[in-house]
């Protein structure tokens, strides 16, 4: 077989070719910091970290939708703290206002504080996040969870909706307290020996009506129907506290999927420096051989030999 000069240079040529061409991929890898700078370096690992980074986005979705549900839960715990609290001092006002030593004047101005302290019950129940959506209305976000209707009693509007949201892949959470849920109705005797349904600020105004009228009888009655209140009210803060328990365990086990996909992540992708560096040391010793070789060869020829 016969080698030409031209088939020689191609050889040195596509060889030279070769070993710059590994050199650069290192030098490259070494400036990005990963062993895979593009798909064609390796199209199986390649497909791995695709799927990781897939994965991963999943997992920050799932973990983004928790700290809405956390902020939203501690926001309703908070108005329903708030809303005990109010609760404790209107059942004060109203064991005061059963004393016989009080007189109607003195009533009348408990009565007053009885009503603002409604008012202010009224505010925590239609309390609105920052998107200016109702926290009690159940799904109906839209509108004041409570509101007059047409004979102006104060009644609940939303629903007794509980709205779900993924936070993993498996697992679904509530987001929401109803209002219904949160500030009960209390169970009267309707004078006819059965029983009837009182709402939440029905039975705050009968209260306030009966401690103005010093109708003792009702304020009795009222005593023990604010009883009833604050422990709806108490019942709600305990299954928001159970709620925001999950929140924090499954902000948990998120963590822990995050880290073990961005382990897995890092081990497919990200180099190894000390290899990279011995890799491109020994690349650059190839090429400066390669160069030399073919710069002595490449002087060799026939003609110099018959001068």
């Amino acid at each position: 077989m016969k080698i030409s000069t031209t088939l020689y240079f191609d050889r040195a040529t596509q060889q030279l070719g070769n070993v710059q061409g590994e050199l650069a991929k290192t030098q490259e890898q070494l400036s990005t910091g990963k062993q895979i700078v593009k798909p064609s370096d390796a199209p199986d690992k390649a497909s791995l970290v695709t799927r990781l980074e897939s994965e991963l986005g999943r997992q920050t979705s799932y973990q983004e939708t928790l700290k809405s549900v956390q902020t939203r839960l501690q926001s309703e715990e908070t108005a329903l703290k708030n809303t005990s609290d109010v609760l404790v001092r209107v059942k004060e006002l109203s064991v005061q206002a059963a004393n016989d030593t009080l007189s109607p004047a003195d009533r009348q101005s408990i009565a007053l504080e009885i009503s603002s302290l409604r008012e202010q019950i009224l505010s925590l129940a239609n309390t609105q996040d920052t998107n200016g959506n109702y926290l009690f209305s159940g799904s109906r976000v839209g509108e004041p969870a409570f509101g007059p209707d047409a004979k102006g009693q104060m009644v609940y509007q939303g629903d007794q909706a509980r709205m779900k949201v993924a936070v993993g892949d498996n697992r679904r959470m509530n987001m929401n307290m109803p209002g219904s849920d949160a500030f009960v109705r209390v169970v009267r005797d309707d004078g006819k020996g059965g029983k009837v349904g009182v709402g939440f600020f029905q039975a705050l105004d009968d209260l306030a009506k009966a401690v103005k009228t010093s109708d003792q009888t009702s304020i009795q009655r009222g005593i023990k129907e604010i009883d009833s209140l604050q422990q709806g009210a108490s019942d709600a803060v305990a299954q928001i506290g159970t709620d925001l328990n999950v929140v924090d365990m499954q902000n948990s086990v998120l963590d822990e999927v995050t880290l073990r996909l961005k382990t897995t992540k890092s081990d497919t992708e990200d180099l190894d420096y000390t290899k990279a560096i011995t890799k491109m040391n020994k690349d650059k010793l190839a090429l400066e051989a390669a160069q030399s070789s073919f710069a002595k060869i490449s002087q060799l020829s026939l003609f110099k030999y018959m001068n």
